[in-house]
């Protein structure tokens, strides 16, 4: 194992309690064999290229883009600060050779945030790991401005390990380089299912939360926190498994979308984008596997003030994607809560292929919608397949029973007593028996009794 000293530490990072000019400096100078000393905030950018370790002693201020290559593992110690300032908006990029051991506890949780005074979305980039596990190059490169030596992704090994990112906040992040070409809190380029993420929120990010391009990375105890477009993002084959996750919305917070005629969502699932020149049922196609999850849109009734108008659906199934989103709630979404659009996404919905199964929703306007063509299937077969075949249940946000979900500075996403969430969870159908998930016998993330956020998570940001 390659290791670094403090010597060595010297030449890439510049130990400083305060910003300079120096600061902007590509590759800032420094000496000496002795380490900072503890509380100091060290700056990091460019390039680590052997193993590396950030300790909680410390905080680490990352300038600009930083990127971990040539087969280096960074590790982050639990309890360890990581931060930005608005000026460089720092974002930590882990190769597709490289590895990140961020493995933080509940009660000492890694924390990637603002470092200015009164903190606002965009400050800190956000967190980018590029894998080996395939996709279907929709996306020719990443997003978001990164070096061209260093914005390649994907490969053919499924299996690909990029390490672990296990009780994390990222708060704050988010960097739109250009209209459409954003740093989302979470980026996931062709993550193979080697790796581990568990635990993880995302708090007042400008751009999505978890986006995931391709791969096949499983995930479990995600947490999407008022950010301004969409919660949960897959696209280009992407086809992993998700367990216990929380999307919740502030009404009033969304990114600027311009004359795009985007809007944001708790889900946004697509194949590919035909605007890129490839025929929707270009392979693999995005087929996550999903379960467990509380999706709460920014609204719980018709008429509710000071909601953005760029909020749009609780889940918008599109461009030739397949999906199964079991056992879950999705509630108070703007304008429709189950979204499908174009004739291959309806054609599998229609066939069974996909499914909306065994779940509540609810929305402020239509709880339906079919988008675009409708051959395959129109919007009365969408709920009638949605409510008999997929054993799911059209209701109210009371008949719910969730205890203060729409409390957005303390949310309480735990089913009251009497809540039919409490029972009813069915792992029956053949991609849930899979080992990845757990048998529990409630629907949505959380039971009656147990808060899995507790400790490490935050609210009323």
């Amino acid at each position: 194992m390659k290791k670094l000293s403090w010597a060595l530490i010297a030449g890439i990072i510049f130990a400083t309690t305060s910003c300079s000019k120096s600061d902007d400096q590509p590759t800032p100078g420094g000496g000496g064999g002795n380490p900072p000393p503890p509380g100091s905030t060290i700056d990091v950018r460019g390039t680590i290229r052997v193993d590396q370790t950030w300790k909680k002693d410390y905080i680490y201020r990352i300038r600009g883009y930083l990127y971990v290559t040539d087969g280096a593992t960074l590790t982050i110690e639990p309890g360890t600060k990581i931060v930005s300032n608005k000026d460089s908006a720092g974002v930590l990029v882990i190769y597709r050779d490289a590895k990140i051991m961020a493995d933080g506890s509940s009660t000492s949780p890694i924390v990637f945030t603002s470092a200015e005074t009164s903190p606002a979305p965009g400050d800190f980039g956000g967190v980018v790991i590029a894998g080996q596990a395939s996709g279907n190059g929709n996306h020719a490169v990443m997003e978001g401005g990164l070096d061209p030596a260093y914005s390649a992704f994907g490969g053919t090994n499924d299996a690909h390990n990029s390490g672990i990112i296990r009780y994390v906040r990222i708060e704050y992040a988010g960097k739109a380089v250009n209209p459409g070409d954003e740093v989302n809190g979470l980026s996931l380029y062709g993550v193979g299912n080697g790796t581990t993420i568990d635990y993880v929120q995302i708090v007042r990010g400008l751009d999505d939360a978890f986006e995931f391009f391709g791969g096949t990375v499983n995930c479990k105890h995600l947490i999407a926190y008022n950010c301004a477009d969409d919660d949960f993002d897959m696209d280009d084959g992407y086809r992993g498994r998700i367990q216990f996750a929380v999307s919740i919305k502030d009404k009033a917070f969304t990114d600027n979308k311009g004359t795009t005629g985007d809007i944001s969502n708790n889900f946004e699932v697509d194949n590919v984008n035909p605007a890129n020149g490839f025929l929707l049922s270009r392979t693999p196609i995005t087929f996550p596997i999903l379960s467990n999850f509380t999706a709460i849109g920014p609204n719980n009734a018709p008429g509710a003030g000071g909601t953005s108008s760029d909020y749009g659906y609780g889940m918008r199934w599109r461009r030739g994607c397949k999906f199964i989103l079991a056992n879950s709630i999705v509630m108070g979404a703007s304008k429709a809560g189950l979204d499908v659009e174009q004739d291959s996404t309806g054609s599998y919905y229609n066939q069974g292929i996909s499914k909306f199964y065994n779940s509540f929703l609810h929305a402020v306007q239509n709880p339906y919608q079919v988008g675009s063509t409708g051959t395959f299937l129109d919007q009365s077969t969408l709920q009638t397949k949605t409510e008999t075949t997929n054993f799911s249940l059209n209701t109210t946000v009371a008949a719910i029973g969730l205890t203060d979900p729409f409390n957005n500075g303390s949310p309480n996403l735990k089913p009251a007593a009497g809540s039919p969430a409490l029972t009813g969870a069915k792992f029956d159908l053949p991609q849930l028996m899979e080992t990845f998930f757990t048998t529990v016998s409630y629907r949505g993330a959380f039971d009656g009794t147990t808060d899995w956020t507790t400790g490490w998570a935050v609210w009323s940001r």
